[in-house]
């Protein structure tokens, strides 16, 4: 794989003929180590009570609830049988607490309080997969954001 077929390069639309083929090159090493890590967020060898495709409907409800419809169905593709999850006005009465802290911490990050974890815990969450799922939203933010960067530097309108 090269860093041309990383999910930033691919969904910002920079390609080795694009203006910023240089430039990405240049800084190849950042998008394979956010290639790694992607890896390691989405699909970890430990994923507690996060299943890969759990957290690929997470991930793609984050890149909707960023208004990253191209991002979403990227993620949505390993979501399998958990897809509705992907859609941010879908809910689920087993993952409510679930889905209310992702997309709270997705949207509204700074106010995120002690009582979104306690709530988080009452539903028998585990505090290694509190940190799991801040891990993958914190992920999302950076992912969504490089992308929309890239876009915006070839002069493509989010």
């Amino acid at each position: 794989m090269t860093h041309f077929e990383t999910t930033i390069l691919r969904q910002s639309g920079v390609t080795l003929d694009s203006d910023l083929a240089d430039t990405a090159t240049a800084r190849a090493n950042i998008f394979d180590m956010t290639e790694a890590t992607e890896a390691a967020v989405l699909r970890p060898k430990d994923f507690g009570g996060f299943p890969h495709d759990l957290r690929a409907a997470l991930a793609a409800r984050v890149a909707r609830l960023a208004g990253d419809e191209d991002l979403a169905l990227h993620f949505a593709t390993d979501a399998e049988d958990r897809i509705a999850l992907a859609d941010p006005s879908t809910t689920d009465a087993e993952l409510a607490g679930v889905l209310a802290f992702v997309d709270k911490v997705a949207n509204q990050t700074r106010d995120i309080t002690a009582d979104d974890i306690l709530a988080l815990q009452a539903a028998g969450v585990s505090d290694a997969d509190i940190v799991r799922l801040c891990e993958l939203v914190a992920f999302l933010a950076y992912q969504t954001r490089v992308i929309a960067g890239l876009r915006l530097m070839q002069g493509v309108a989010p």
